[in-house]
């Protein structure tokens, strides 16, 4: 670890977060069939990847994966998904980042479900910086954390030889 990096979350702080989130998940969706995961591209859909894990084990509702792959940089909403509208069509969508900062992304994100019918839609985040310009709210959060706008919060999940971590820097 560099250090100039402050360590806020260790592998097993990360596993009791996702853990307690599904927990609100399936509180939130007791009366469903099938939830939509739709993780953002990439460590976002890696947290939903460990959110569909955990959820199969406590759930009875089917747990289905999106991957939604944003261009970040675009001033537009330019998304792309990796299943068709019809698989979300009219179901509960849980969108699904890992860092929430100004709210772009999610913002973004929440851009590719709302010309579909759907239930409801809720959001999941391992970490809020609570710096929005973006009028997004976080119903599932692991970690509300007060930064300054300088310091960069970095995730770091299935990474090769590390475990997982949560840096501030």
């Amino acid at each position: 670890m560099p250090n100039n990096q402050v360590l806020i979350l260790d592998k097993q702080q990360i596993t009791q977060k996702i853990n307690r989130i599904a927990y609100q998940i399936l509180e939130d969706n007791l009366d469903e069939k099938e939830i939509i995961l739709a993780g953002i591209w990439d460590r976002g859909y890696k947290l939903a990847v460990r959110l569909k894990s955990v959820l199969e084990t406590i759930a009875s509702f089917k747990v289905t994966l999106v991957r939604v792959d944003i261009e970040k940089e675009n001033s537009k909403l330019v998304a792309k998904t990796d299943l068709p509208e019809s698989d979300w069509k009219n179901k509960v969508v849980i969108l699904v980042d890992d860092v929430l900062n100004s709210g772009k992304t999610l913002a973004y994100g929440l851009g590719v479900f709302l010309n579909t019918p759907h239930k409801k839609i809720r959001t999941v985040v391992l970490v809020d910086r609570s710096h929005k310009s973006f009028p997004i709210a976080t119903d599932f959060v692991g970690l509300q954390l007060a930064t300054i706008l300088k310091e960069h919060v970095d995730v770091v999940m299935d990474v090769e030889g590390e475990e997982d971590r949560v840096y501030l820097s």
